[in-house]
């Protein structure tokens, strides 16, 4: 008799207690959800018409080209796979390789500047576009996205243009 009545007020403790931390845990969690969901309006209202992209910091391949030949000072961050960057990668100098599956470590957020402009880039965009909009939300302000990645900066340029090193235009300094 005794063993069944310590087990059932230690049940009774057990959920007593735990209730109430899942309950606590649960509006912990909605606090948070609407916190992010918050910040999440913020950073997509401007996004709307024909503004999206530039409010989204989509870049364009002719205007990736014309700040690379005007020697601007920006980083191309490459989020492909090792798979992908081995075959082919951007090959302007300071350029970043990390795969997005890496990119939200400590160590690679470290390695990207903040004092100048980030254009992410992947094959399509699709991958740039996530990584660009989280690094955005999460402080780096100089974040853009290369519109349609690898894909439309090759249908822009041509593919022998495209794997031909970019120079400097001398003439417009």
């Amino acid at each position: 008799m005794l063993p069944r009545l310590l087990a059932r007020i230690s049940l009774a403790f057990v959920v007593a207690v735990s209730v109430p931390a899942w309950s606590s845990d649960t509006d912990m969690a909605k606090s948070y959800a609407e916190l992010l969901a918050k910040s999440y309006a913020e950073l997509f209202a401007p996004v709307q018409g024909a503004g999206a992209g530039k409010a989204l910091h989509m870049v364009t391949p002719e205007a990736f080209l014309v700040k690379v030949k005007a020697n601007e000072p920006l980083v191309a961050l490459d989020v492909r796979t090792p798979a992908e960057t081995d075959v082919y990668s951007v090959t302007l100098p300071g350029a970043l390789l990390i795969p997005i599956n890496e990119l939200f470590t400590e160590a690679n957020l470290t390695r990207i500047p903040t004092d100048k402009t980030v254009v992410v880039i992947c094959q399509t965009g699709t991958r740039a576009t996530a990584a660009g909009t989280a690094l955005r939300h999460i402080g780096f302000e100089n974040v853009y996205v290369l519109k349609g990645g690898f894909k439309a900066l090759v249908a822009y340029m041509g593919p022998k243009e495209a794997n031909t090193p970019l120079q400097p235009d001398t003439a417009t300094k």
